[in-house]
């Protein structure tokens, strides 16, 4: 395989993908030309790009789909390498081949490891010969009364897939053969209509499982990586809304093995460059789902925790080096990645388009934020509708979430709905914050989302005397009480709870708290207090208060 230096590179996608692609190269010392579509001649990608490179039509299929128009781009720039990016063309195995026969150097997977891990089934076969766990199902290519001979023995339920499919297209969850009967077709005019191939396969449907991920990276020299797990569990419709790294409440010996699976899939077909591989996750069981080769959305996250530049490695390893070995990867703190979509949360996240208002931004030292939006952009039907990516970094998870907390409630966005009120009531919700939860959770508890996001913000109406510590860390007060009916002294523990709340908790001469029942809360410090003087301490006798 002969490595080729890169100089020159034609970043073939949009948004703020496009401008991460640019800084990478910025610091390895590469050009690099952005393109724009019709749609986005005044994009901040357009008035950011070190060079333009312009390309007709607005729709996907006319611009960033296009591979002639892509190609003609490149070699008339001067171009020596292509990025895709992640969505458009960064997995379709034609265009890498094309962009290679053109003399350039694809950043990215070969083309051969992109077409078996692009069909469900081939993936599913190479990775079950390096002894990755999958899911029963059956193969690709079957007719109709094939799939359901076979779903019959497995058992059902079971979930029919596009074997071209990806992004939660054309998935059909079925209970019986009759459902079975009635939804093959349906799937395969979906399948088709999709990806242009109707053909179809089953696998066992997984109940509530949670979604934990891989970045794996591998190089021209046989050498796989891996940069630990991802949680993505937080989706709507199978599309993510947060991920966070590493993921959470998963045991150390479970962890190992999933590493070691990512690690055997990417190996499975000689994988080069940056790949994730995404598992579902069912208590101590794991299923491999699927192989995607290229750079993802959340790859920041994992970026923080390894302090690595994935989009940099992605054109080292393209240009022939290697990755860095697995003992020299170390792992630090906890990163929560939040997708601020323009959508309508309160509209089962409905698309919003037009004008973006005043945006304003959180900043803090442990925020970044990855954006190709700015005020007064335009958010057109055209195209993905996220807005930006916030990512928090932390110690701990805990402080991930506090931290996560304050970014949300400073971060402002006018003119359109966007998904902010989601991810500030998600971050509230005891489940997330406390225990796993799987890829249904958010479809199942966020139902009544208008009631759910208006008891977020009557939460914003804070006291002017609540006060929060360093890093969003509670503050804990302490007031004196004598009691005028039994002249007894108290001290009062005020606890300014991270959500605005206030507890309030008597503890007597010696230091003993009372029980649960006789402490009081409320977003009101001055009722608080209140309530435990009237109600507590000038009513029931010490004997009766304290444990």
């Amino acid at each position: 395989m002969t490595d080729r230096k890169i100089s020159k590179v034609l970043i073939a996608n949009r948004g703020e993908i496009a401008l991460r692609i640019q800084r990478a190269c910025d610091k390895l010392g590469l050009k690099c030309v952005c393109i724009a579509s019709d749609a986005d001649q005044n994009s901040m990608v357009a008035r950011n790009a070190h060079e333009l490179k312009r390309i007709s039509g607005s729709a996907p299929q006319d611009s960033y789909l296009n591979f002639d128009k892509l190609i003609n781009a490149a070699k008339e720039s001067g171009c020596d390498a292509v990025h895709p990016g992640y969505g458009f063309l960064s997995e379709n195995a034609d265009f890498a081949a094309r962009v290679i026969s053109e003399g350039m150097v694809f950043v990215g997977p070969s083309p051969e490891a992109i077409k078996t891990l692009g069909s469900k089934t081939l993936a599913r076969q190479a990775v079950t010969a390096k002894g990755v766990p999958t899911t029963p199902g059956c193969k690709g290519g079957l007719s109709d009364e094939e799939i359901i001979a076979q779903a019959e023995k497995v058992g059902f339920p079971v979930i029919i897939k596009a074997v071209a499919g990806g992004g939660g297209r054309g998935m059909r969850i079925v209970n019986s053969i009759e459902e079975m009967k009635q939804n093959l077709p349906r799937a395969r005019a979906e399948a088709k209509k999709n990806f242009s191939n109707d053909d179809v396969y089953f696998e066992k449907y997984i109940n509530q499982p949670r979604h934990v991920e891989v970045q794996v990276f591998g190089d021209k020299h046989g050498n796989v990586v891996h940069f630990g797990t991802r949680d993505c569990s937080t989706q709507r419709r199978h599309q993510k809304l947060i991920e966070e790294a590493p993921a959470p409440f998963l045991p150390d010996a479970l962890r190992e093995k999933i590493h070691q699976a990512a690690v055997n899939a990417a190996a499975s077909v000689g994988y080069y460059n940056a790949g994730t591989a995404e598992f579902l996750v069912s208590g101590s069981d794991f299923y491999f789902l699927e192989m995607n080769t290229r750079i993802q959305v959340e790859h920041p996250v994992s970026e923080e925790i390894t302090n690595t530049d994935l989009v940099a490695l992605q054109f080292q390893v393209a240009q022939g080096g290697k990755v860095p070995a697995q003992s020299d990867i170390k792992f630090s703190g906890h990163a929560i990645e939040f997708r601020i979509y323009a959508e309508d949360p309160e509209r089962k996240f409905a698309p919003a388009i037009g004008k973006v208002g005043k945006i304003q931004r959180f900043s803090e030292s442990f925020v970044r934020e990855d954006y190709g939006v700015e005020s007064n952009d335009e958010i057109t039907p055209y195209y993905d509708a996220m807005l930006s990516k916030l990512i928090i970094k932390a110690a701990t998870r805990d402080e991930a979430i506090a931290r996560s907390e304050r970014a949300l409630k400073g971060y402002k966005v006018e003119g359109l709905k966007t998904s902010i009120p989601f991810h500030r009531w998600i971050l509230k919700n005891k489940v997330f914050r406390e225990k796993v939860i799987d890829i249904g959770f958010i479809e199942r508890e966020f139902k009544d989302a208008a009631k759910l996001i208006a008891e977020v913000e009557a939460a914003d109406v804070v006291d002017p005397l609540f006060r929060v510590g360093p890093e969003g860390t509670e503050v804990v007060d302490y007031l004196k009480y004598r009691s005028a009916n039994y002249n007894e002294e108290y001290t009062l523990e005020v606890l300014h709870r991270r959500d605005g709340i206030f507890v309030v908790t008597p503890k007597d001469r010696e230091g003993r708290r009372a029980k649960n029942k006789y402490c009081r809360a409320s977003n009101g410090l001055k009722t608080a207090v209140r309530c435990v003087v009237n109600d507590v301490l000038e009513i029931a006798a010490p004997g009766e208060i304290f444990s």
